[in-house]
């Protein structure tokens, strides 16, 4: 079956309104675009991590509508203008989305990721790199929230395999999909634990340590701290968040780290480096241990 997309040029503050209105009149779904994308006024909209606009518009904003082929489109778009006030007709144009084989699409896009020496995250639909000594993840995009894409978890990962063989505990605070979890379970740390503020993180991680049979522990942050009081550290502590939370939590992370362990922190950037080493500073010495397309690690051990 052939989709049609609708395409309708707007102001920032139709937008949104027009967006809703046009599943109300019969849309199966709405985006919106920059309406100068390819041009000299083309302007990104998000920036710097933590640091979006609440509004998803554009001075000039394109909204696409995808409807059926068959679907009355002009009516679609006369009705979604009337219910957010317009009294005159909107100009609309339209072009054929062709059927096509959406999941295999999709799956093509992602091949497996070699991280490091060894590491190798791998779609499930990919067969696994023959190398006996491969350290294998697998990990389907979209399921969770980080596959090792990101420079921040590449990072992370690979200080892992390079720093923490010998480390005997291991905390991942912020674990998301708990792909950094997986990798110091499959490189032999006998008792690792993770911990994030979204129930569905969690989820995520619990899917993926079964699915790839190891064994790791997850928290939500208060049962954490029920589980393991404030005076157990861990030979390793690595915390792969964004600069702002990192700087808040410096106390407790710090304060998790056995002496002579181990503290890691990405989702830093090159920018903010400094900032962060000097917050840490009255707790651990940390450095940037590597940097990856304007993002850094941060690492330091705490002295015996």
């Amino acid at each position: 079956m052939a989709w049609v997309e609708i395409v309708i040029e707007v102001a920032r503050e139709e937008a949104e309104a027009l967006s809703d209105a046009l599943m109300e009149s019969g849309a199966l779904s709405v985006s919106v675009e920059d309406a100068d994308e390819g041009t000299d006024a083309e302007r990104p909209l998000f920036g710097e991590p933590g640091m979006e606009p609440e509004e998803a518009a554009w001075d000039r904003s394109r909204v696409v509508a995808l409807a059926g082929k068959d679907a009355d489109h002009a009516t679609i778009v006369m009705d979604a203008a009337k219910a957010i006030g317009l009294d005159y007709a909107l100009p609309f144009s339209t072009r054929v989305v062709e059927e096509q084989d959406w999941v295999r699409l999709t799956q093509s896009q992602f091949e497996p990721i070699h991280i490091g020496k060894r590491i190798w995250v791998v779609p499930s639909w990919h067969e696994a790199p023959a190398d006996p000594d491969a350290l294998v993840l697998e990990l389907d995009p979209g399921l969770a929230f980080g596959t090792g894409s990101h420079p921040t978890t590449r990072l992370c990962m690979e200080w892992l395999e390079a720093n923490a063989t010998e480390a005997g505990t291991l905390l991942d605070y912020g674990c998301g999909s708990g792909i950094l979890a997986l990798v110091a379970a499959k490189i032999g740390v006998p008792q690792v634990i993770g911990v994030d503020i979204d129930p569905q993180a969690l989820e995520a991680a619990h899917h993926n340590t079964e699915r790839n049979h190891c064994t790791a522990t997850y928290y939500l942050p208060e049962p954490f701290a029920q589980a393991h009081p404030e005076g157990e550290r861990f030979d390793v502590v690595v915390a792969n968040i964004l600069a702002g939370p990192l700087q808040l939590m410096a106390p407790m992370l710090a304060g998790r780290v056995r002496a002579g362990g181990s503290l890691v922190l990405s989702g830093v950037l090159e920018r903010q480096a400094q900032e962060v080493i000097a917050t840490y500073a009255p707790y651990i010495a940390l450095n940037v241990w590597a940097a990856h397309e304007g993002w850094v690690a941060l690492a330091g051990r705490l002295p015996e």
